[in-house]
């Protein structure tokens, strides 16, 4: 396992997020700047909160990113893990009733695991779209997520994309503030931006 902390503003849940899939020995490794945050609407105001540290598993053929930036499936499995108590809203008071409303006592760890993916050509950038399994507040729920991944020059692959997740579908329960004046939607947006070199 690799872990990357990320000294950046943003991010949830999930997820997730990054490529492909044939079998490998080496492993792709998420370089320092890569991002995943989530940003979500109350009743009052936006929020973002960050993954200040999380943690990716991309197993690959030696040379992938090169391969898979032209459009090969060389990607054999990946596994993203972000532990719920690394989110940074930005405000204690959010962060602590994001904690309890992700679970993170009995439920420390958001995961994804990739379980297949298409590749298509669109134009100078490569559509990747990741059908896995998103692990969130202890339930295990089907997703399908679309990312764009775009060569960046030196070997490397930008990864980027964005993922709507409702929180009820996993059994959980929005945060609420203020005495119940600040309600979260249930509804929030889970974004990464991931370089990727071998």
């Amino acid at each position: 396992m690799r872990a990357v902390t990320v000294k950046a503003l943003s991010v949830l849940c999930l997820l997730p997020a990054a490529i492909a899939l044939t079998p490998g020995v080496a492993a792709i490794d998420v370089q320092p700047g890569s991002r995943l945050w989530i940003n979500g609407t109350s009743t009052v105001r936006s929020f973002e909160c960050a993954a200040t540290s999380f943690e990716t598993d991309i197993q690959s053929a030696p040379g992938s990113v090169t391969a898979l930036a032209s459009g090969e499936k060389v990607v054999t499995a990946v596994k993203v893990t972000v532990p719920a108590a690394m989110l940074d809203c930005k405000n204690g008071t959010m962060n602590e009733h994001m904690l309890k409303a992700l679970k993170a006592k009995t439920s420390p760890d958001i995961v994804f695991s990739l379980a297949s993916y298409d590749l298509a050509r669109e134009a100078d950038a490569l559509r990747i779209t990741l059908t896995g399994q998103l692990t969130l507040g202890g339930v295990e729920k089907p997703v399908t997520i679309v990312t764009t991944a775009k060569e960046e020059g030196e070997g490397a692959l930008r990864v980027t994309g964005t993922h709507e997740v409702r929180m009820k579908e996993f059994g959980l329960k929005p945060p609420t503030l203020m005495l119940g004046t600040m309600k979260v939607d249930e509804k929030v947006k889970v974004s990464f931006d991931l370089l990727l070199k071998d």
